[in-house]
């Protein structure tokens, strides 16, 4: 089986691929275990197309990820069938099918946990004003992975795979069942990004690939090639072409790649970050007021870096967002003192009202906008502190405003220690550490994660004598305020303190 693989031909000579040759058999390896692990149900698909007079290929990122050795079980093809015969060839063998982009040439279907995603070959042509092709089906294989963002997904495989698995070799087969018209294969092993086409006829017709190309770059660790990147530069600004959910969806798979910095760093160093999170270019010209870090800009992605470190599970979109944004609010906010020393007061209000406006214009989730500006927003917290000088009563209010994102915030405080100073950042985390320390006490002691009034609605109305209105508002957030103040009190504490309140408040 690898046998198979390792004959499969690549674009560049073994010479020209010098010490990337290792490269290329490890990626060839990887596949045979990948594809030996989907051919079940790939064959059995591949059976019925061919048996009604079609071909069927894997292709573009499914053969990238196999060679990578991180195929899921989401598999895309390609054939000649058009989507009529597609959808009629899937019945009565797909667990599922549904119309993905029919209009597209694209079917989707589910068999034995596998999502396969089949569309017919394309030879689109784009207007260039917007994102939106004239969708033309192709009649082979090759010209529609000439329409394909970058060489790395231009790659197909030609089922059935037993053959190519058995370990009989391209030359013993009537066909080569590789498919590598632009050097997929020695760019994978590169880890380039290239594309099919030039780089400036592939982002006029998609705008959204220079920021794919990031992307790529933060989750499989990919640098472009120099005529990309060079094209990106020139032509960032065309991804206002693109509408603001497909950039918000490919910036969040960005952010969630394994290295997002380098993703943003690729980003702001072209100009496309310009025209998509502004705010963030915008740190480069801050000097932090530690004057620890080059700049403020610098200092964030060491934040988002570091954040990361402490996540303990998925990623986590919220965070990293919260860690990239947390000084946005700095170049608005920046005073020079006298002495020469820089200070950035409220920075934290204004990053607040400056990410949601941002991430709001992106159309995220009005979840993940309210939780990033809250953590922007409470993220200074903390350095006021100090030694511990807080009360019981500003522990529980701490907590209180963070709600279920202290968590998050937690780490957020945690990572914004950048200080080179050794000294200074074990005694910023020591500090740290006797927050969370008293606040677990205090949370053994009390019901930090439900902080209510002693007295509900009803006992307040019921005690006063009031009915439903805003006086009841008004006494249930003063018990609040003293619940937060005191820790809990007592029913009779309660009643006593609300009846000196109305004596003040309400009318007689």
């Amino acid at each position: 089986m690898v046998k198979a693989l390792r004959s499969l031909p690549v674009s560049s000579s073994p010479s020209a691929l010098g010490n990337r040759v290792p490269a290329v058999s490890l990626a060839q390896q990887n596949a045979v275990v990948e594809l030996l692990r989907i051919a079940p149900v790939a064959d059995e698909l591949a059976a019925r197309f061919a048996a009604a007079g079609y071909s069927l290929y894997l292709v573009g990122g499914s053969v990238r990820d196999a060679l990578l050795g991180r195929l899921g079980n989401d598999l895309d093809f390609t054939t000649d069938a058009r989507p009529d015969a597609i959808t009629a060839i899937l019945a009565g063998w797909a667990d599922a099918v549904w119309d993905t982009g029919i209009a597209f040439g694209t079917i989707g279907a589910t068999r034995a946990g596998i999502q396969c995603e089949i569309t017919t070959y394309r030879a689109d042509r784009y207007d260039r004003v917007s994102r939106n092709p004239d969708v033309i089906f192709g009649d082979t294989v090759q010209g529609d992975l000439a329409r394909r963002d970058f060489t790395v997904n231009a790659m197909a495989v030609q089922l059935p795979l037993r053959d190519l698995l058995a370990g009989s070799s391209p030359q013993h087969l009537d066909h080569d069942p590789f498919i590598d018209p632009y050097g997929g294969m020695a760019a994978l092993a590169r880890r380039e990004l290239d594309t099919p086409a030039t780089p400036e006829e592939s982002f006029a017709d998609d705008p959204l690939r220079m920021l794919r190309a990031a992307r790529f770059v933060s989750q499989l660790g990919f640098t472009l090639a120099p005529r990309v990147r060079a094209a990106l530069g020139v032509m960032a600004g065309e991804i206002r072409r693109i509408t603001v959910e497909r950039v918000a969806a490919e910036l969040s798979k960005l952010l969630l790649g394994r290295n997002p910095r380098a993703g943003v760093e690729l980003m702001v160093d072209t100009g496309l970050a310009e025209h998509v999170l502004p705010e963030v270019p915008a740190m480069r010209l801050e000097i932090d007021e530690h004057h620890q870090h080059k700049d403020v800009y610098t200092h964030s992605l060491t934040v988002l870096e570091q954040a990361i470190a402490l996540e303990d599970g998925e990623p986590d979109l919220v965070l990293r967002l919260a860690a990239l944004l947390h000084d946005i609010g700095k170049p608005a906010t920046r005073q020079h003192a006298p002495d020469g020393r820089v200070s950035f007061h409220h920075h934290e209000v204004v990053g607040a009202k400056m990410a949601r406006k941002r991430l709001r214009a992106l159309r995220y989730p009005t979840h993940v906008v309210d939780d990033v500006a809250a953590l922007v927003f409470l993220h200074l917290r903390f350095h006021g502190y100090g030694g511990g000088e807080w009360t019981d009563s500003a522990v529980r209010r701490y907590v209180t405003d963070a709600g279920d994102l202290l968590p998050r915030l937690h780490k957020l405080v945690r990572a914004d220690c950048t200080t080179r100073n050794r000294r200074k950042a074990m005694a910023l985390q020591r500090t740290y550490d006797d927050l969370e320390r008293r606040i677990d006490r205090i949370r053994a002691e009390e019901d930090l994660a439900a902080v209510r009034p002693d007295l509900d609605g009803n006992a307040i109305m019921e005690l006063l004598g009031i009915p439903p209105g805003p006086d009841v508002g008004r006494a249930w957030r003063h018990l609040k305020e003293l619940r937060l103040d005191r820790g809990p009190l007592s029913r009779e504490e309660a009643e006593a303190e609300l009846r000196r309140w109305a004596r003040d408040n309400l009318p007689e």
